[in-house]
């Protein structure tokens, strides 16, 4: 009879699987239908972020900041919110009055015009002149300039050569650069993952449906951030929706592949395609929603920022990892249990190969797995010794901001503009310091502006935007008891010597007034970086603690979760060393914003917890049956080629950033790209494994395997 009954069992299994195969084929054709449909509104809604897009610098400060309150009383000094465009002419044999008045003429053709054009200003050397042209904040812009180009190409004379430069000129260049990110980076971010998708399953419809996975789940993002963004919610910039794009290719292929890993598994372990996605659900869900939930909570930290652009990539990065998770565990599992073994022609999943004992032959994650457990200790102990000498070259990193100039790589024709403007005028010409001032001490204000070294002129702004000329009764502009005075700096806006000329510009301001405040670009830039690098000391240490309570609940322990945080800044330290020499000496990088290293440490901790969290996960239900030891080699066996590809994937979603023409994302797509290799090829599969082989079952304290007394050794 017991006999009978267990025959009867899998029988009676396979009937209720039958009368249940039409329930299960709809529920999964309604999630692809219900999927295709998000990726159907959320496609057409990528083209239109940019219209939600905010990228002044200004707006992501928080509002306490001494540039934002000076902006904010500038604009009760001003009927408009036009941007300056600075538009220079220069000639080897000089340039004439009557030269200069052509462009003038031309310029009044300009249709973006708000406000009336300052100039023309002939050099003392005569060689130049200087336009300020106010550019509607109405238009984009790219527009504007554009047009302006366009205008003065027309009517500059033979042997001239002409500029648009100014802040105009650097917003039109960031507006254009960004302008790549709507296509070329995700079109070269899909091929990457297609081809490495290709290689690692040389099947023809598994990749795509890996990759639509991934896209399915940007589509979802993008419908949510939109609409947090166009909800004033949130402030998206063109660095965020770039990151957010790879961030979600390279996460949601992550998790797919995972998730096929262990399809296959119950595949070749002979299951139907209903039972084999079932399993696979049951075995992937952990690990999962582990690694995706410790990335969204990293992103999540950056809530904390005082910055709003970083503030801001906290949810849009938490969106786009929410989706990820979601869409490999419901619109990959649909779309594999319709296909079944299908999807891995014309490679169906197998038995693995086995030797004339019948053994399972170890494959090359197994001969790594031995290999650690023969010779663990010079393995951590080597290993942890290099990873700390590239730490070393951290302090070769220059992330003390980077010159507005420079934020572009490649041709710019408003640096290449401030460059000239600088050998003729003023280099603060177009993109003055305001102060804002009490009315009572305004005077003695404007003589000790004059008086800082670095500043080549100043005025108290009177009400037709000019300077104040009592005796002519042009008195300064008086706003709730309050003067603007206007102080054109010698050094570019965004060069050092313009920042040190700020600071003493505010020392002494607020010696004649406690109430004053200096703003403008320079300002602007010196306060962006202070309160960056405050946020990095904020973060850090929030988004670590966050990391280990999670790794905590998932292994149940404290001491591995504590060995993986500190492997994995180890490794993060050697990512930002190894970056810091490549920055300084092969691309020659002038040096790097401030956030650079917070994005770095974020994305790094955060993704490459993810391999240890699948590893560890793998590992800790393996030592339920086998022992600590036997289970890391056995873990490290089966999931070395799976973490592999998913760190070969993400790697190169991150290097797509690349593409992008903006030397903070070229930046954190190489530290990324760099760190999360590093944690894939050593720190996963060398100095963690090794470190658990070494200290054996005692790494699950105090969890009650730690006191198992089996050990398969």
């Amino acid at each position: 009879m017991a006999h009978l009954a267990k025959t009867d069992q899998p029988a009676s299994r396979k009937r209720l699987d039958k009368k249940g195969i039409g329930l299960r084929a709809g529920i999964y054709a309604l999630l692809i239908i219900l999927w295709l449909a998000v990726a159907g509104i959320g496609g057409p809604t990528f083209g239109k972020l940019s219209e939600v897009q905010t990228n002044d610098q200004t707006s992501f400060l928080p509002a306490t900041a001494e540039a934002t309150e000076a902006l904010q009383w500038q604009g009760k000094f001003r009927s408009t919110e036009a941007i300056p465009a600075v538009v220079l002419l220069t000639g080897t044999q000089g340039v004439s009055k009557e030269e200069a008045g052509r462009i003038g003429e031309a310029l009044k053709d300009f249709t973006h015009l708000d406000g009336e054009i300052t100039g023309p200003f002939l050099s003392e050397d005569g060689k130049a002149a200087e336009f300020i042209v106010p550019v509607s904040g109405e238009v984009k812009a790219d527009a504007g300039v554009e047009e302006l180009r366009s205008l003065i190409a027309a009517e500059k004379p033979d042997g001239f050569t002409a500029y648009v430069t100014g802040p105009a000129g650097f917003s039109a260049d960031l507006v254009e650069a960004f302008g790549g990110i709507d296509g070329v980076l995700l079109g070269v971010a899909l091929v990457a993952v297609l081809v490495i998708l290709l290689l690692v399953y040389r099947s023809i419809l598994l990749p795509f449906t890996v990759l639509l996975t991934s896209v399915v789940a940007l589509c979802a993002a993008i419908l949510a951030v939109y609409f947090m963004a166009s909800e004033g919610w949130i402030r998206l910039d063109g660095q965020a929706q770039g990151i957010l794009s790879i961030l979600v290719i390279g996460a949601a292929t992550d998790y797919s592949l995972l998730f096929v890993a262990r399809h296959k598994e119950a595949l070749v372990a002979g299951q139907d395609k209903w039972q084999a996605v079932a399993t696979a659900w049951k075995r992937s869900l952990e690990p999962i929603v582990a690694s995706g939930g410790t990335v969204t909570v990293g992103l999540l930290c950056l809530l904390f920022s005082d910055l709003n652009s970083n503030k801001a990539l906290g949810p849009i990065g938490a969106s786009g990892i929410i989706f990820s998770i979601i869409a490999a565990l419901t619109f990959l599992p649909a779309v594999l249990g319709l296909l079944g073994r299908a999807a891995y022609w014309p490679f169906a999943p197998k038995p693995a190969a086995v030797d004339a004992q019948g053994q399972e032959k170890e494959g090359m994650w197994g001969r790594i797995a031995r290999f650690v457990a023969s010779h663990p200790r010079p393995i951590w102990i080597i290993t942890a010794v290099l990873l700390a000498v590239g730490a070393l070259g951290m302090t070769q990193l220059k992330a003390h901001g980077v010159p507005q100039s420079e934020l572009v790589v490649g041709g710019s024709e408003a640096r290449d503009g401030q460059i000239a403007l600088g050998e003729h005028f003023p280099g603060g010409s177009g993109s003055p310091a305001t102060v804002i001032v009490d009315e009572a001490q305004a005077k003695v204000a404007l003589e000790k502006a004059l008086d800082v070294s670095g500043v080549d002129s100043a005025y108290l702004q009177a009400e037709d935007g000019g300077p104040a000329m009592p005796a002519r009764g042009a008195d300064p502009m008086n706003v709730e008891g309050r003067n603007l005075i206007s102080v054109t700096l010698a050094d570019a806006a965004d060069s050092d010597a313009a920042k040190q000329t700020v600071l003493e510009l505010r020392e002494q301001m607020h010696a004649v007034d406690s109430d004053a405040l200096v703003g403008g670009t320079t300002a602007t830039q010196i306060d962006t970086n202070e309160t960056a690098i405050a946020d990095l000391f904020k973060i850090i240490p929030i988004t670590l603690l966050a990391i280990l309570l999670i790794l905590m609940l998932l292994l149940r322990s404290i001491l591995a979760p504590v060995l993986l945080i500190l492997n994995t800044v180890l490794s993060y330290g050697t990512a930002m060393g190894v970056s810091a020499l490549v920055f300084n000496n092969v691309f020659n990088y002038v040096g790097a914003d401030p956030s650079v290293p917070l994005f770095g440490f974020v994305f790094l901790v955060a993704l490459g917890v993810d391999y240890n969290i699948f590893l560890m996960t793998r590992v800790r239900e393996e030592s339920l049956k086998r022992g600590t030891r036997e289970g890391m080699r056995v873990g490290l066996k089966v999931t070395g080629g799976v973490i592999t590809s998913a760190g070969v994937v993400l790697a190169a979603t991150f290097a797509a950033l690349g593409v992008v023409p903006i030397m903070f994302l070229g930046q954190l797509g190489f530290i990324v790209a760099f760190g999360v290799l590093l944690d894939t090829f050593v720190v996963r599969s060398l100095l963690v494994p090794a470190l658990v082989e070494e200290i054996g079952p005692k790494v699950w304290w105090p969890s009650n395997l730690a006191k198992k007394k089996f050990e398969l050794n």
